[in-house]
């Protein structure tokens, strides 16, 4: 286990006397977790699913006590008001502790997808200049990829196993570092004097342009996004109990597990396992969630493993987001199950969905209506409006917006525009209110609720020595959800084939962003100048594929384009 020379032994200084805050004093994490536990302190906050099955209980006094705690031991460890803590960790009560004691003591937490690879994790944290990383067990292995990272100076696994060595950092367990903060608690028993617009959170997209980017939101965003969509939309109260599919990485499952149901003193279930329908349902049954969250494809999957009808008796709304929800789909889920049904558009720009559909007023096809508090309005390519029924570029406006990308100015300047943010989707608008999407305006693809950008899938095909052109392109399954395939043109006499390429993406990407098939062509279509026209080899992918990308990595080979 390596160690920093420079690792402090003796008591850590005192938290730095914050400037007079402008504007009211507000924590996040008081509001969400303190406020409660001092009201109704035995009411249960979470109720944990760990890997083994093993089910634990947290009640809202019981998780402040631990907020605390893991506060006295971020200030142990020297970590500072807006430092940022990386965490890389599955859905569990100490993920939830360590954010919201990390909103606690002002410092910066940044959850990152724990499907990323190693290289993936080494870019977030340089590029966070993370102070701190915190891993569950099931990802210790990222630790050694965090090594050299320029500011990192602890790791800590949530782990009684062997610990990665990462030269440079001091490594602990979860208990060793909360055990360090023991002669901190006095320094911490008063939150860090924020204010609605201090710096609180980051989290990481690849939408609208396809290169990770850190989205900045503030500690106000929280009470905003449960004073807006979870007010108006869900009315959720004190007795809901709220289960995500979305993990908590995600700006829609940090909304669903954290940010409403501890709004109002409600409850979440929180199962660290890999999404499968056969754990939902065990979830469904055995924890009886009334607000339920997942996206169009696990909506699917749920469809296909034939649940019984009865599955979602308990659930009192279903809630969807993160892609398009195909109409057909809508109905058959809504139709099997018997549950309502709520779709809507966010992005983590916003930090939750700023148009939805409402209870009694869904509309399959449409993504429903402006979530009160937000503002929508859709532009043509010169920034004008366009009248009901017309295409055009979707943009919105409301308080829970991020306040930036974190060192990214150009495309900041380019997506937050005033009030205003660019969301990157053309959408339409009927007369009385109802917002469809038609797509992407740009060439990102979502797949599966998660941003694909098209241009990292291309490098990793062509940096295969047997590519001469690749394009990624999206596709439609035969629910009508879009999937990521690419259409290569190989080199003369190349020896690699469909298989080898499916391999290679396997090897180079995180298995969300690799394409569902690998379609060859003799040439790709090109305009006059030679440019690569996209909505063309679109076309001709879709019927390759026979109308639908099936959901595998199956090589499909063809002759001239």
């Amino acid at each position: 286990m390596a160690t920093l020379d420079t690792a402090p032994s003796s008591p850590a200084p005192l938290l730095p006397e914050a400037p007079a805050p402008t504007g009211e004093p507000f924590n996040a994490a008081e509001w969400l977790v303190t406020r409660h536990a001092r009201a109704t302190p035995d009411r249960r906050a979470i109720t944990a699913i760990d890997l083994d099955g093993t089910v634990r209980t947290l009640s809202y006094a019981e998780l402040d006590a631990a907020v605390t705690a893991c506060s006295a031991a971020l200030v142990a460890a020297g970590i500072r008001p807006e430092e940022r803590l990386l965490l890389c960790m599955g859905d569990c009560p100490e993920l939830l502790t360590a954010f919201l004691a990390g909103l606690r003591v002002g410092a910066v937490p940044v959850p990152v997808s724990t499907m990323l690879t190693p290289k993936d994790i080494a870019v977030l944290a340089t590029d966070s200049r993370a102070r701190l990383v915190l891993l569950s067990a099931e990802f210790a292995a990222l630790g050694s990829a965090v090594a050299g990272s320029r500011d990192l100076t602890d790791v800590v696994v949530l782990t009684d196993g062997d610990l990665p060595e990462v030269p440079g950092a001091r490594v602990r367990t979860w208990a060793e570092f909360t055990a360090a903060g023991a002669d901190f608690a006095g320094q911490v028993a008063e939150p860090y004097p924020t204010v609605a617009d201090s710096p609180a959170f980051w989290l990481y997209t690849s939408g609208t342009t396809g290169t990770p980017k850190g989205a900045m939101h503030r500690h106000g965003s929280l009470r905003d996004t449960a004073e807006t969509y979870a007010r108006d939309v869900l009315a959720i109260g004190p007795d809901d109990v709220t289960f995500s599919v979305a993990k908590f990485f995600f700006a829609y499952g940090l909304g669903n597990t954290l940010t409403f149901p501890f709004s109002v003193g409600a409850s979440t279930v929180l199962d660290r396992s890999r999404p499968s329908p056969a754990g939902t349902l065990r979830v469904l049954r055995e924890q009886r969630p009334t607000l339920f969250f997942a996206g169009p494809t696990y909506y699917a999957a749920l469809l296909a493993a034939g649940l019984p009808a009865d599955a979602f008796a308990g659930v009192r709304a279903c809630v969807s987001a993160g892609e398009a929800f195909p109409a057909a789909l809508f109905e058959r889920f809504t139709g099997t199950f018997g549950v309502e049904m709520l779709d809507g558009i966010g992005s983590t720009e916003m930090l939750h969905i700023f148009i939805s559909g409402r209870p009694g007023r869904t509309r399959p096809g449409s993504t429903g209506e402006v979530v009160a508090g937000y503002e929508a309005r859709i532009l043509d390519d010169d920034g004008q409006p366009v009248p009901d029924g017309t295409p055009g570029n979707l943009w919105v406006k409301g308080s829970s917006a991020a306040t930036g990308y974190w060192s990214r100015t150009a495309v900041t300047r380019r997506v937050f525009q005033g009030e205003w943010v660019r969301t990157g989707d053309t959408y339409v608008r009927s007369a009385d209110g109802f917002y469809s999407s038609l797509g992407r305006t740009d060439d990102i693809i979502k797949a599966g609720g998660i941003w694909v950008s098209p241009t990292e899938v291309e490098e990793r095909l062509r940096a295969h020595g047997d590519v001469a052109q690749v394009v990624v392109v999206s596709v439609p399954d035969e629910t009508g959800l879009d999937k990521p395939v690419a259409c290569v043109v190989l080199t003369p006499g190349a020896a690699a084939g469909p298989e080898d390429l499916v391999a290679w993406c396997r090897d180079g990407l995180a298995a969300f962003k690799r394409p569902r098939h690998i379609v060859v062509f003799d040439e790709l279509p090109t305009t006059a100048t030679g440019k690569l026209q996209r909505f063309r080899i679109r076309e001709l992918a879709v019927e390759r594929l026979g109308g639908a990308a099936r959901p595998d990595l199956t090589p499909v080979t063809g002759g001239p384009a």
